[in-house]
């Protein structure tokens, strides 16, 4: 099967374009607790909305709408519950629980959302890596992404694809399979873009049967486009490139998953030696 393609955006001309060429998820990003800390220097930070929620959901009719909320929180100041249910009321057919650090965390968000959308446990903490076993036997997780970004700097990496190579994301899908919940990971560029190459990062999902990813920045990256028709061009070949790769990459054989994987290996290596110069 493809993989299933997911974009950020609160933009409704934007959700519309990319839906018309087979995004398959429109994802409109809450989460702003904690991220600017976590994620300091040029990293993608939202400031989505509730009202984008509503919007985005009015915008598009073949594209799920895929909302993350912030990392659960009930005090004073905060109530994951009451934004569940906004994020509910608003329309969204998938809600993604990110920062997850144990089983009671996961169990309380899925509680909350009471099987009216579908879960998504956003893997991106070492802690919640270490809670895997737990929360996939006590939880009723519908799918589950690997958030390698959070993730890295989690374990002091330098580049988040060395996630990819070291065994980190293959351990934690060997601990998946006999819950044959989907998941997927990370981020793509178009083809023939990206500091590891997109190719490269696509044969890893395929390899290690993941079912989604999300259309990074890297992709189109609005902030330096203001022309409609160009992003819509932009989308309209990367996504139909992108289609075109699976289609070849669907059908090589083990040798050629282990011969990319090698190479990627190779690759990381190499980047993240200069990046230490």
């Amino acid at each position: 099967m493809p993989l299933k393609l997911m974009y950020i955006t609160c933009n409704p001309e934007i959700a519309r374009i990319a839906e018309s060429v087979g995004v398959d998820r429109i994802f409109v990003d809450m989460e702003y607790i904690g991220k600017a800390e976590r994620q300091p220097g040029d990293t993608v930070k939202s400031s989505h909305t509730i009202d984008d929620v509503k919007r985005i959901r009015s915008t598009i009719s073949t594209s799920e709408l895929l909302v993350r909320c912030n990392p659960y929180t009930v005090n004073e100041s905060f109530n994951s519950e009451c934004e569940i249910e906004q994020i509910i009321e608003a329309g969204a057919d998938i809600i993604m629980l990110p920062m997850a650090k144990d089983v009671e965390t996961v169990s309380r968000f899925c509680d909350a959302v009471g099987g009216r959308a579908k879960t998504m446990l956003l893997l991106e903490t070492a802690e919640g890596v270490g809670q895997l076993d737990a929360i996939l036997k006590s939880c009723p997780i519908d799918e589950l992404h690997i958030g390698l970004n959070d993730l890295h700097i989690a374990y002091n990496k330098k580049f988040m694809f060395e996630l990819l190579t070291d065994g980190t994301v293959e351990n934690i899908i060997e601990k998946m399979r006999p819950y044959s919940i989907p998941y997927g990971f990370g981020g793509i560029a178009r083809i023939g873009k990206g500091i590891l190459p997109s190719e490269r990062v696509i044969t890893e999902h395929y390899r290690l049967g993941s079912n989604a990813a999300i259309l990074s920045r890297a992709f189109c990256n609005i902030k330096d486009i203001t022309s409609l028709s160009e992003i819509s061009e932009i989308f309209a070949e990367g996504v139909a490139n992108i289609r075109k790769f699976e289609s070849i990459v669907a059908t090589y054989s083990w040798q050629q998953y282990e011969k990319n994987h090698l190479e990627t290996i190779e690759i990381v290596r190499k980047i993240v030696s200069e990046w230490g110069e």
